[in-house]
């Protein structure tokens, strides 16, 4: 390849406000995507993009999503205007936190293609200002129609929405993770409360960092008892998971990231000691929930991992620093448990406590990375970005040692390839529970929702008596399964 064709990332930035601060100005989600843009592009003029690729915001996500406080019609390119670009490209991305590291590899290979000279990425929530005002009479309106091309990808949900699951309950992220969490648990051999204290070793760490993260929305260090006793500030939302461990998307951030080629570096004087190259990178998405084998592990996310470490020449130990979507405990132990890592594992704080804005965090951690390599040159940092149910993961390694682009192995064909769980919408039988959650409401009532298999393998989800799965092990317990209108249910054999 042509080495003036190779992509670098030369700008970030990452603005933050929270309520109460001092010189909060509640800015709508396009004015903060548009100020970290401002400091991405700081001494590049921005009439040289030709690309702007923006992550989907929460409030555009579903088909039935609303904006309260309305919203542009074309987020890039409201956010083109306002730092004075006008690129003949602009993109609005599919739904899911793999999104941001997904589009910084996407527009580092159109670079490499000798198709873009300069791209910005950006992405920004701001629902915590809007949960703030939405029911003040002068509640201010983002409201704003732009004109222009856009490659509207629509929101993508495909393998990230299981109508079986919601059916029977499983419609919030807490929930539907805490299956994943429960099965890992059972597969360790683990009690409960030998769990819960695993959890908060892994995040109180995580605390640490946010703590000294000037855009965090919750700097405040905790420990790991802390992070997993459950009381009043710290109710639980889905067995095992406390608010405390959960992302946190009350937030308002903003972040953006700038890629050139080299070619156009030179040219636009930005200095080598400011390149970042991508070393590696991977994306793939995982069999839909219910036909993977194991529902305690997504080996779809550790293959991306380990073949972007492959394309890097490098073993998990030449990782300096990462930061791995930490949604739930379990989006970390995911890839940790099979790829040893022996650096830290969040460069932002994490979803938890830094802030989960959206889809658009692990932007926030390309920023970090970034920053990290040009701290310690040479220095390998890794992202890993999850969306969905683990159900997608884009990763890439970065340093300012000078690489090549390489282009990803076809990981997705291995996936596809791997053996898919039958499963049937009307069990009837004995069957045996493999996970399980108790969704708790802030009234105190609980869901008992359980996975199981039927005696011929076909596995299904029902609801079940939330006191029965309290008491000893579930995971492993023999049950009767029952069909009706309302749904599937167990009950004890």
């Amino acid at each position: 390849m042509n080495d003036h064709r190779i992509p670098v990332l030369v700008g970030v930035g990452q603005v933050s406000e929270r309520l109460g601060d001092p010189g909060y100005r509640a800015r709508s989600p396009v004015a903060l995507a548009a100020d970290a843009a401002a400091l991405a592009l700081a001494g590049v003029d921005p009439r040289e993009l030709d690309t702007i690729a923006a992550v989907r915001q929460f409030e555009i996500s579903a088909p039935q999503a609303v904006a309260p406080l309305g919203r542009s019609d074309n987020f890039p390119r409201s956010v083109a205007r306002r730092v004075g670009a006008d690129p003949a490209r602009a993109i609005l991305d599919v739904v899911g936190g793999q999104s941001p590291q997904r589009l910084v590899t996407e527009l580092a290979a159109a670079i490499a293609a000798g198709e873009s000279s300069a791209a910005l990425v950006v992405g920004a929530e701001a629902i915590s200002t809007v949960a703030h005002l939405i029911a003040r009479p002068d509640r201010p309106d983002f409201t704003e129609h732009e004109p222009g091309s856009l490659e509207d990808r629509g929101h993508g949900l495909d393998g990230l929405f299981d109508p079986e699951l919601a059916r029977h309950g499983l419609t919030g992220a807490p929930a539907q993770y805490a299956l994943f969490e429960n099965a890992r648990r059972a597969r360790l051999g683990q009690t409960r409360e030998v769990y819960a204290h695993g959890m908060g070793a892994l995040f109180a760490p995580f605390t640490r960092v946010a703590a000294a993260n000037p855009h965090a929305a919750a700097p405040t260090e905790r420990t790991a008892a802390e992070l997993v006793t459950v009381s009043d500030r710290n109710r639980l939302i889905a067995d095992p998971y406390p608010r405390y461990v959960v992302a946190r998307e009350k937030v308002n951030q903003g972040a953006a990231v700038l890629l050139t080629s080299v070619a156009t570096a030179r040219r636009l004087g930005i200095p080598s000691g400011r390149w970042v190259y991508v070393h590696g990178h991977a994306d793939v998405r995982e069999q839909d929930v219910l036909a993977r084998p194991d529902l305690s592990r997504s080996p779809a996310a550790v293959l991306a991992v380990t073949d972007a470490l492959a394309q890097a020449g490098a073993t998990p130990a030449d990782v300096a620093a990462a930061d791995l979507y930490s949604c739930f405990p379990i989006a970390v132990t995911n890839v940790t448990d099979s790829v040893p890592l022996t650096c830290p594992l969040t460069l932002t704080g994490g979803l938890p406590f830094f802030g989960g804005p959206g889809n658009a965090y692990s932007l926030h951690a390309v920023a970090e990375a970034v920053a990290f390599c040009r701290a310690h040159p040479g220095d390998l940092a890794l992202v890993g970005a999850n969306g969905g149910l683990l159900s997608k993961y884009s990763t890439a390694l970065y340093a300012t040692t000078p690489a090549p682009w390489r282009e990803q192995s076809n990981l997705q064909s291995q996936v596809d390839a791997w053996p898919k769980v039958a499963t049937t919408t009307e069990p009837e039988g004995e069957a045996m529970i493999e996970t399980y959650t108790i969704r708790q409401s802030r009234d105190g009532r609980r869901t008992g929702i359980v996975v199981a298999r039927l005696t011929d393998g076909r596995r299904f989800v029902a609801t079940a008596d939330p006191a029965s799965l309290t008491v000893g092990e579930p995971i492993g317990t023999r049950v009767v399964a029952h069909t009706s209108r309302e749904g599937n249910r167990v009950t004890a054999l």
